[in-house]
Parts: structure tokens; C-alpha cells; sequence
């Protein structure tokens, strides 16, 4: 990770050094860069993400233009995709929750010269569809350690809490967490909104008393709403909690015992690495080889109070 933040923070330091530019490239003040993903900023995960958009584009004196469909809805970002682009701008940085839907759109861009890189999900098909580079985690890998950890902790009967339904990523996650654990597995569907999915943990729990380990796949909707549904059943210390992501109060949680980890992808990092890499091969037509991997990491009681400070400074 030190030697990652060096590398980035190197790379700043040198598009800062040359501001008036290079002969035959562009210059800073030139370049145009189309951020489409599939979550919104409202949202305190993606919210992350902008923040790391928001600070490379002024570390690199860049123009960085953030798109999101209103909801989760692969019809409105594909054509946000197509509406990028027309407009051709030096790069395009996208999500690729679910590459049916979306690859004809990032395969147009491809074909029409302009750098693509994919970030946060789109890992196991980047390549495929023509994108320079990925920034993220493995969703498999992450779910799989987290299935492990909760099996370790003697977790039995695990609820996997799907709070975007047609996410691949998220099935992924799932699906991981199903063969890490190795017991058996109800994926339970919900919304955005987390007074639903706080409800439907309840009537899980309430329902099928072997449910005895539970998985959020996003720390301030899922995460926060298990710790808070174990409580009002007065089961707190029997339910084994974990959650993909960070939240000030998840993390807290952790600290305190409620829950066992959250898992850091690191969404600053695949806000700011995108942006940092289209602007330098905008100006120097340089690329790294191969994808960057930004998790998972698990955050444990030992390591929660260092990272909660940054997490409610929307770094973490």
C-alpha cells in the first residue's frame, strides 16, 4: 500500500512539474475526462469515489465530468455511456456492474479511440471489452475471504444481504462468501433504502432461527442496519456480522466488538487512480500493464479506531 500511495503521489508531483506541457501533447488545461458509474454521489460509498475523482482532477489540473443514472438502472447508464461518447473526450472512466448491458456502450468508446479504464466492478471483463486498465478488487476473492472469517468465527447459517438487485458485483460477492463459508447460504434481496433492509434482516432473523451469521455487502446501508436489527432482537454477541465497505458508524461497530470486520476496497484510490492515469496518458501516452488491485482488506477490532477518522472525512 506505501509503496502504491509513493508511485501515485510520484506521478502527481511530475504532471504538477510541467505545467506548461509538452510539445505535440496535450496540455492539462486541455483534457476532458467522463466519469460514468453506476452509483450516485448522494450515496456515502460513491460519495468516496467522488472525492478521489474531485482531488486527482485538481492535483492534474484536469476537467473531470461525474454521470450517474438516478437509480440503478443499466438502460440509463448505457446511454450515458453513448452520450460520453459523442461528446470525445480524452478518456472515460466506468464501472461495469453488468457487462451485458454495458459492453456494446464501452466497446463504442473503444472503437472510436478513446482510453476506457474500468473501476470498482468489471474486473473479470475489462479486458475483453477493450479497457486499458482496471482499478479495484476482486469481488470472488473478497467474498470468499469474508466467508472464511465468519466461518472461522463458527459461523453455521449465513444471511448475504443484496442491496442491488442485477448488480453481478454484488452476486460475486455472494457467491464467494457462499464458498468461503462452506454452510449453507439464503441471499436475502432488498432495496437502497435502509429502513427496509434493517425490516427484512429483522423477519430473516426472527424467521429461521439457525441464521446465525450475517454479511452486508455495503457498510452504511446493510452493515449499520444487521448491527442495529441484532440489537432490537436482543441477539447482539450471538450473530456473527460482517459487511463489505466503510462507514463511520460500521466501523465504530467493529471497534466495539458489534461486528467482526468491514472489508476496504478503497474507493478514494478508484476515484483518484482513474482520473491520475487517463490524464497522464492524455499528455504522455502512458499506461501501467496491468490492473491495480485496491482489496480487499479486512478491518478488524484492532485496526478500526485508526481508520475512523478518515472515513468520516470521506477518505476511507
Amino acid at each position: 500500500m506505501k509503496s502504491l500511495m509513493r508511485a501515485v503521489f510520484a506521478a502527481v508531483a511530475l504532471v504538477g512539474a510541467i505545467a506548461t506541457g509538452t510539445p505535440g501533447a496535450l496540455s492539462a488545461a486541455e483534457i476532458k475526462i467522463i466519469a460514468v458509474v453506476h452509483g450516485q454521489a448522494s450515496d456515502p460509498w460513491w460519495s468516496v469515489v467522488k472525492n478521489g475523482i474531485s482531488e486527482a482532477a485538481e492535483a492534474n489540473g484536469v476537467t473531470v465530468e461525474y454521470r450517474a443514472p438516478e437509480t440503478f438502472d443499466m438502460v440509463a447508464m448505457a446511454q450515458l455511456i453513448d452520450a460520453a461518447v459523442n461528446q470525445e473526450p480524452d478518456g472515460i472512466m466506468v464501472s461495469i456492474p453488468d457487462a451485458d448491458a454495458l459492453g456494446p456502450s464501452i466497446e463504442k468508446a473503444v472503437a472510436a479511440g478513446i482510453p476506457v479504464i474500468s473501476m470498482n466492478s468489471g474486473s473479470d471483463v475489462y479486458e475483453k471489452l477493450g479497457a486499458l486498465l482496471h482499478v479495484g478488487q476482486e469481488e470472488y476473492a473478497a467474498g470468499l475471504a469474508a466467508g472464511k472469517a465468519l466461518k472461522a468465527a463458527g459461523g453455521t447459517k449465513g444471511l448475504c444481504i443484496n442491496h442491488e438487485v442485477g448488480n453481478v458485483a454484488l452476486d460475486t460477492r455472494c457467491q464467494g462468501f457462499a464458498d468461503g463459508f462452506e454452510g449453507a447460504i439464503v441471499v436475502l434481496p432488498t432495496t437502497n433504502d435502509p429502513s427496509e433492509i434493517k425490516a427484512k434482516i429483522k423477519a430473516s432473523l426472527e424467521s429461521d432461527a439457525d441464521l446465525d451469521t450475517a454479511l452486508g455487502l455495503s457498510a452504511s446501508l446493510a452493515g449499520e442496519q444487521i448491527v442495529a436489527a441484532v440489537a432490537e432482537l436482543g441477539r447482539a454477541g450471538e450473530i456473527k456480522i460482517g459487511s463489505f465497505d466503510l462507514s463511520g458508524g460500521y466501523l465504530e461497530s467493529v471497534r466495539d466488538g458489534e461486528a467482526l470486520f468491514a472489508i476496504d476496497q478503497q474507493p478514494y484510490l478508484q476515484g483518484f487512480l482513474p482520473v491520475q492515469l487517463l490524464a497522464l496518458n492524455a499528455r504522455y501516452g502512458v499506461m501501467p500493464a496491468t490492473a491495480i488491485g485496491s482489496g480487499p482488506n479486512l478491518i478488524t477490532k484492532d485496526k478500526a479506531a485508526q481508520v475512523i477518522d478518515l472515513a468520516s472525512k470521506g477518505i476511507r
